[in-house]
């Protein structure tokens, strides 16, 4: 199967890809994977919460001024 997504989308996929050390294919199918599975346990829900990638620095850096911008006006 051949999935079209714009270029930024893949961009972003392929440097969180990279970080996991992964293919942007396995991060796709593996995403996917953890969408389509019910969690059935406490467990399982907290080993697919742990899996959700981080936030990088820049990224949360970004947020944290947005908020403070926010304040200020």
């Amino acid at each position: 199967m051949t999935i079209q997504i714009p270029d930024d989308l893949a961009r972003n996929l392929s440097g969180i890809a990279a970080a996991e050390n992964k293919t942007v294919e396995q991060l796709a199918i593996d995403q996917l994977r953890s969408l389509l599975e019910t969690p059935t346990s406490p467990e399982e829900l907290l080993r697919a919460i742990r899996a959700i990638p981080h936030p990088s620095p820049p990224l949360v850096d970004d947020l944290d001024a947005s908020i403070a911008d926010s304040r200020l006006h």
